[in-house]
């Protein structure tokens, strides 16, 4: 017995003993020959490491309204284990492809997905419909599936099996305005075209990341090391842009598309003194926010990236040059109809017609091809030619600040090539922006401004000026006196009712300068028939140029009938200068002379000052006011003091904060008052039609407040402008 009881207590000891030992040696192995591993394993389980996303910067136009800036998104996330619990699948299907407009077999898929081993899954997204949606969606699903607040909250995951996870996604407030200068961000994270992409680099910021230990359930532990590195939000664009012009630009683009049927249209607006761009569009076009809905011919920019035979605006060349080296008079004459050239012979548009003997001016007024062969290959000669060609700037890019420019070809080898190229067919193909340049020159006195579009890089809290454009000569093209002369002649193409082609571009009460062209395509080699290239490009007011318009239509439907062209792009650049000029304060026909100048008055400063202070000093002055709230003192005015207005302009004044106000009554204003108080009051004003205010509707949307008028000329508002000065609060 004894025996069995010490094997047993030897036994027992040994095994105790081994057990001790291999315990002894893992600790070794633990805490000697893998500590390194160990600890670094341990520190990756402890340790959070969080990227932090910066914001990426806003693009706003040249009065910093905004056109494209950072938001929250949602992703909808789907639980299949939850969902098979709770036995809500067919509710959470019907729902999600009612709002999400997703098919209701592709969504059964995703609410029973499973793992390779059999497995629901726990986390599935929803794509693409479900990704990055917007808010209003996001809270018509929380509504719908009774997802409890906030609809973010994970506790939804497990109780409905449905999650709304925040993010962030590009928003374009405007939608389509400006999408062609703007591009869009994608749902993936990536610029794509435009100025999105050009600056991304600007636009984008830079990433931070925080580092800190946590406990196993996540929480940070007390007195942990924290590393932290803020993220750097992106910059601000701001544009030389006009949200105003731009929208005019597209409301009459969208009109004519609709009516004439061409491939495409485009539309550029500049400042000719700086070469600013005060608004740039193509159709078709697409909307930002939804990208992928937009057909592919819809994202191409033709105002900088595409280039044709431009036509008979490229007459300008010849003409200008013509007349700088004194070669043109305008009352010679030539014989219209035909010209011979080498073995070709080249002929007028009308010229069945017999025009007969003419003198250049009606020939520039006609746009005869005949007249600017002689002008050009007879008077100037191929070599000058090619020097004005040159100096014009075509055959190169004119560097603006938008990607995807072309340069456009000049090919002059024979004759007969400098000779359609005289009339902008055969030798030559331009861009829209190398022509509007070209324009802008001859409106700017003769000197050449580098067409740009971005003004500033703003920082994005202040607003401050980071880096500013300003604006660059190129060159002198032709002097000062030849400028006035061309410039006098083009006002006639535009002032001749009779025989100008350029007539359909008439604005009563601004002198206009401008040329149509009307080019035939080539398809397959040949010059098509039936197929053109319609152009208008015009400047106003002639005296003192402040917006030059392009307007380009790419094969419009005129029924065989080219004589048409004048109807398609003419009356658009009317209708986006003369709401453009109201807008920007350039009176059509009040003007009181002092001394040979149009009186101008000066703002004064009535910030703070009691309402009835404000309204003696404007009744002193003898300026017209117009008082917005009902407040008792000023908070805020328009124009700012100091600014140089005419009598008969008015002074807004505001007496109570912009959020508390509705838009008033703008019925029977001008465009240039009713602009002015959108503006004022941060109303997104969406205009239709020309002359006065006579229809207006508001609304508001996520805090955005806009608001549609619909003008009509001055003969069907001017009773309701009088009716309006006697109810509104105004002075003189």
């Amino acid at each position: 017995m004894t025996k069995k009881v010490k094997l047993r207590t030897l036994l027992i000891g040994g095994l105790f003993t081994l057990f001790f030992v291999a315990i002894m040696g893992r600790l070794y192995w633990v805490q000697v020959v893998q500590s390194a591993a160990l600890l670094e394993r341990a520190k990756n389980m402890w340790e959070n490491d969080r990227v932090l996303q910066p914001v990426r910067g806003a693009i706003v136009d040249r009065n910093l309204h905004v056109l494209a800036e950072d938001g929250p998104s949602y992703t909808v996330i789907v639980n299949p284990q939850i969902i098979r619990e709770l036995g809500n699948s067919a509710e959470i299907v019907r729902v999600l492809s009612d709002i999400l407009k997703k098919p209701q077999n592709e969504l059964q898929q995703l609410v029973a997905k499973q793992r390779d081993d059999g497995k629901l899954l726990s986390w599935v997204e929803v794509r693409n419909e479900g990704w990055k949606i917007d808010a209003d969606t996001a809270d018509r699903i929380a509504e719908e599936l009774g997802l409890a607040k906030p609809i973010t909250s994970r506790r939804n995951l497990y109780t409905h099996g449905v999650l709304l996870e925040e993010n962030v996604k590009r928003y374009y407030p405007a939608k389509s305005l400006a999408a062609h200068v703007l591009g869009y961000f994608d749902k993936n994270g990536q610029a794509v075209m435009g100025l999105e992409a050009k600056y991304d680099e600007v636009l984008r910021g830079k990433p931070g990341r925080i580092v800190y230990t946590r406990d196993n359930l996540g929480y940070e532990l007390p007195d942990a090391n924290v590393t932290y590195e803020p993220a750097v939000d992106g910059k601000k664009l701001q544009l030389t842009l006009d949200r105003n012009i731009q929208s005019y630009i597209e409301a009459a683009l969208e009109r004519a598309y609709a009516e004439w049927k061409p491939k495409s249209m485009s539309a550029i607006a500049m400042n000719p003194k700086t070469g600013e761009i005060l608004g740039i569009a193509n159709l078709p076009t697409f909307d930002p926010n939804v990208y992928w809905e937009a057909k592919t011919e819809s994202f191409y920019n033709h105002a900088v990236g595409s280039q044709y035979e431009p036509g008979s605006t490229f007459k300008l060349v010849t003409l200008a040059g013509a007349v700088e080296e004194g070669l043109f008079n305008p009352n010679e004459t030539f014989k219209s109809g035909t010209i011979r050239v080498t073995n070709r012979t080249l002929h007028d548009h009308d010229y069945w017609r017999n025009w007969g003997e003419m003198t250049y001016l009606d020939g520039l007024k006609r746009s005869s091809n005949v007249a600017f062969v002689k002008l050009g290959l007879e008077k100037l000669g191929q070599e000058k030619l090619s020097q004005y060609i040159k100096i014009f700037g075509f055959g190169e890019k004119t560097g603006i600040d938008m990607p995807g420019e072309a340069s456009g070809i000049v090919r002059l080898r024979y004759p007969v090539d400098y000779a359609t190229t005289t009339y902008g067919q055969g030798g030559i193909t331009a861009t829209a922006i190398q022509q509007i340049a070209a324009y802008a020159s001859i409106a700017n006195g003769g000197i050449m401004m580098q067409p740009h579009i971005v003004k500033a890089i703003l920082d994005p809290k202040t607003d401050e000026p980071l880096q500013t454009f300003e604006p660059q000569a190129v060159r002198r093209t032709v002097s000062e006196q030849t400028a006035a002369k061309v410039t006098e002649y083009l006002e006639q193409v535009v002032s001749d009712r009779e025989i100008g082609t350029g007539r359909n571009a008439y604005i009563e009460g601004y002198r206009v300068a401008g040329k149509t062209g009307t080019a035939n395509k080539v398809i397959d080699g040949k010059y098509a028939d039936d197929k053109w290239l319609i152009t208008f490009i015009g400047y106003a007011p002639v005296e003192d140029p402040q917006i030059v318009v392009l307007v380009m239509a790419d094969e419009p439907d005129l029924g065989g009938d080219y004589r048409l062209g004048g109807q398609v792009t003419g009356p658009v650049f009317r209708e986006i200068v003369s709401q453009s000029l109201r807008y920007m304060g350039v009176s059509a026909t009040v003007k009181q002379e002092l001394s040979g100048m149009e009186l101008r008055l000066n703002v004064p400063d009535l910030t703070n000052l009691a309402v009835e202070q404000a309204e003696k000093k404007l009744a002193a002055d003898k300026l017209r006011y117009e008082k917005l709230g009902k407040g008792k003192t000023v908070i805020a005015q328009m124009p700012a003091p100091g600014t140089e207005i005419s009598p008969q302009q008015r002074i807004y004044i505001l007496t109570e904060q912009m959020e508390d106000l509705e838009l008033p009554d703008l019925t029977g204003k001008s465009l240039r008052d009713a602009m002015m108080i959108c503006s004022f009051l941060d109303f997104d004003c969406k205009v239709t039609g020309e002359g006065y205010v006579f229809e207006q509707k508001t609304s508001v949307s996520e805090g955005k407040k806009t608001a549609e008028l619909t003008l009509k000329p001055p003969y069907t508002a001017q009773n309701a402008d009088e009716a309006q000065d006697g109810k509104k609060s105004e002075g003189r």
